[in-house]
């Protein structure tokens, strides 16, 4: 299996490659250069199978014998063996045909545990097995960072650094990060927002000057196609509890970068039965203009309640648009430099197309709030705020009753208590144990200038020998 640019003008990489590369010299995305197809005989034959087993079966494509089956096996097992739910992904009701997939009973309660856990233990048995040395460098608005975080604090091969913008995270995502005090997790909250993050760790990837000479930067942002692929997994699981492949399942995902919605896209590619894709977005509705508009012209960042979801320049997206392009990465290459100053346009074909494979909801923190309460009053079940967006962008471009719809919850409400205090909940809702004296515990971190040369400077002085 080979692993090819959206921008058309980096060389193709193996598996290992791609996991350790993150974002294109080009500065394009990778992606498999041929997709995985299953037949529905196939897909019939998993029903049953565990979390671990059906992800095995769903990621050795990918992975073409590059990592050894019995060792895949034991990383896919160690990554979800931290879950606390032994369905690892468990299904909910809250309605009519209406289901919760819970992707938030990993360590750190967000669905970024999924692709992080086993990218941790994915990046270890790799270095060690190279007996090679990187540095980590993420984004986060929320989630990514406490789960990157976890998924490599144990890593020896491993200095991550972890920019959030500062005060613009919840406290629960941000004590979640800097409660962890081993010597090679490092804490930026940089004075910015996300997309101000995302740019500094994109543009750093494209010049790595900085760091000393035996050290290369890995991205654990979804630009990482690791991440991706083990996201796939949950639609299969969701699929297969619902009757798939014997009838169809939809998917409403709240999504800000675009990486959990485009690991449903795939899943369909490779022969899921899906009907529809719901994109549901808050006010920093980009991908909801784009789809239903052709908008795609960046606006100010708007500071929700929903802040996972806080992002205007939706990286993944460019996987999408490579596939509606027809794989021509020239046409990627111009869109991403229109897009560079402000805007850009899908051609008629790729609009068409897009609509064809998703449909979109935008909805603003009164209305998420509002879905909140409606859903705790019918069926005493709390859902965080990207969930309750999920929800109500699934109810409200519905198109089949007679279809199962799956909504992905994103987060465990603890992690929000402002937004649920806020829908009516006279209480925050309670931590699962074992972080019960999250609020107690040590925080270390820096707070930095949005300036690029601090922030680089700041990490090459951190790097350990």
């Amino acid at each position: 299996m080979k692993y090819i640019s959206t921008r058309g003008e980096a060389p193709a990489l193996s598996f290992e490659d791609v996991v350790l590369t993150g974002l294109a010299p080009d500065g394009g995305l990778y992606v498999p250069e041929n997709l995985p197809k299953f037949s529905q005989e196939e897909i019939a034959s998993w029903a049953g199978l565990s979390y671990q087993e059906l992800a095995f079966k769903v990621i050795a494509p990918f992975v073409a014998g590059e990592v050894p089956d019995a060792e895949l096996k034991k990383i896919i097992d160690e990554s979800y063996s931290t879950f606390r739910h032994d369905a690892i992904a468990p299904l909910v009701q809250t309605g009519h045909n209406e289901w919760i997939l819970e992707l938030f009973q990993g360590p750190t309660l967000a669905f970024k545990d999924f692709a992080l856990q086993f990218l941790g233990n994915l990046l270890d048995y790799i270095l060690k097995k190279r007996d090679q040395k990187v540095v980590v460098m993420g984004a986060t608005s929320g989630d990514t960072g406490s789960a990157a975080i976890e998924g490599c604090r144990h890593c020896d091969n491993i200095d991550i650094f972890i920019l959030h913008p500062n005060k613009r995270v919840s406290d629960v995502q941000r004590k979640q990060m800097t409660t962890v005090l081993e010597k090679n997790v490092h804490n930026i909250a940089l004075e910015g927002n996300f997309d101000d993050c995302q740019n500094m760790v994109k543009a750093s990837f494209g010049d790595q000057s900085f760091l000393p000479e035996d050290r290369q930067l890995v991205a654990v942002n979804s630009i990482n196609w690791a991440r991706i692929m083990a996201q796939i997994v949950y639609y299969f699981y969701a699929g297969l509890a619902l009757g798939a492949p014997a009838r169809p399942v939809s998917f409403s995902v709240p999504t800000g970068n675009f990486g959990d919605i485009f690991a449903g896209y795939l899943a369909k590619q490779m022969g899921l039965p899906i009907d529809q894709l719901v994109i549901a977005t808050n006010a920093n509705d980009i991908l909801h203009r784009c789809i239903s508009e052709n908008d795609h012209t960046k606006k100010d960042l708007i500071h929700s309640l929903s802040p996972s979801m806080d992002i205007m320049v939706s990286s993944n997206f460019e996987r999408l648009l490579f596939d509606l392009y027809g794989r021509e990465g020239s046409s990627i290459k111009q869109l991403m430099e229109d897009f560079k100053s402000g805007s850009m346009s899908l051609s008629e074909d790729a609009l068409s197309t897009a609509r064809e494979l998703f449909t979109s909801y935008r909805l603003d923190d009164d209305e998420m709030m509002e879905v909140i309460r409606e859903v705790f009053d019918h069926t005493e079940y709390l859902m965080d705020p990207h969930t309750a967006i999920g929800v109500q962008a699934a109810r409200k471009t519905r198109r089949r009753q007679d279809i199962p719809m799956v909504c992905l919850s994103t987060a465990h409400p603890a992690k929000f208590p402002e937004a649920v205090r806020k829908a009516g909940q006279t209480d925050d809702p309670a931590l699962p144990h074992h972080m019960a004296d999250l609020f107690d515990r040590e925080e270390r971190f820096e707070v930095l200038d949005n300036d690029m040369a601090t922030v680089q400077k700041h990490i090459a002085a951190n790097v350990r020998a």
